[in-house]
């Protein structure tokens, strides 16, 4: 078994990932309201961390400062650009008590607090203020949850180095907690339905003005989903005439209809010889299948290969 993947059981680890969410959430306001707009709601998203999730650096009348979920802790981190760290311990807190403790640790550091509100895409949302509910955090599955992320984020950035066009970086979005790297045609895309819970509709057609290729990783959404265990998905928007009947690689990907996505199971990512290259078979597959029935421009997707942090040989 390859190292770097671990085991994920997402039903026992599933107390533990929806208070990541919830926390997340939370920290991710920072970044909605501290940030200027980038398309397509880039900066809101967080970036895998070695220890965690961490926001972008954060401006503050003169200052910096990021706010990072330590996984490995079990702490909310602050650092600030004059060397000051400050960290609150979330275990055994509920979101309420987090937020209303996170916003003193911010003040104190006369560093701006717009924490309130309550999550996205999810139906019923509670306010952050309002979520007395108990939290669990157990370490091990925390553990294992970033380690999964650590090696998704790995495998996204090796594959967006190989696109010639617009492309995001491999970002965490906390809505919908999924790890994600999308390619752009550059073409524009028909207006996006919306419909996703708490959530703006102009977000969602923002975020979706151009046809894109996207792929993801998520830790699956618990008994009675869609999806309920950890996976990796693709999909195009728009969704191709015939895209469900193309065939992807490695053997283990599907269509899933319901979702009308392509996923490639973790668990047989991490039971595979090679599992580094079967996401990336995966990932070539699905976007090449996509890209040919949307008639993407050629020269957009590279195969060449380089090793990490070097350019590639000139031609």
């Amino acid at each position: 078994m390859s190292e770097g993947w671990p085991h994920l059981d997402s039903a026992a680890h599933r107390p533990t990932t929806e208070t990541i969410h919830l926390l997340l959430q939370l920290i991710g306001k920072l970044p909605l309201r501290l940030l200027p707009w980038i398309n397509h709601g880039w900066h809101v998203a967080l970036r895998i961390s070695p220890r965690g999730a961490v926001t972008r650096c954060l401006p503050a009348d003169g200052a910096h400062f990021t706010v990072e979920l330590d996984f490995l802790a079990g702490a909310v981190t602050i650092q600030c650009n004059n060397g000051t760290v400050a960290q609150l311990p979330v275990a055994g807190l509920s979101i309420a008590a987090v937020q209303e403790q996170l916003a003193e640790r911010l003040a104190a550091l006369g560093l701006p607090a717009p924490l309130h509100g309550a999550p996205n895409e999810m139906s019923n949302p509670v306010p952050f203020r309002d979520d007395h509910a108990p939290r669990e955090w157990d370490p091990d599955s925390a553990r294992r949850l970033h380690g999964a992320f650590l090696a998704a984020d790995r495998c996204f950035t090796a594959f967006r180095a190989l696109y010639r066009g617009k492309t995001s970086p491999s970002h965490l979005f906390w809505g919908s907690l999924d790890l994600a790297v999308t390619r752009f045609s550059g073409r524009p895309a028909p207006v996006h339905p919306g419909g996703i819970p708490a959530l703006p509709d102009e977000v969602t057609r923002e975020a979706y003005s151009h046809e894109v290729i996207s792929a993801g990783f998520w830790p699956g959404s618990g008994a009675g989903s869609a999806m309920e265990e950890a996976a990796f998905y693709a999909y195009a928007y728009p969704v191709p005439e015939g895209l469900a009947k193309q065939p992807v690689m490695p053997s283990a990907a599907f269509w899933h209809e319901a979702l009308r996505e392509f996923v490639l199971p973790y668990a047989a990512v991490r039971a595979s010889a090679d599992p580094d290259a079967e996401v990336q078979a995966f990932l070539a597959s699905s976007y090449a299948v996509a890209a040919r029935l949307l008639d993407w421009p050629d020269g957009l997707a590279s195969s060449m290969q380089s090793p990490p942090g070097r350019p590639p040989p000139a031609g």
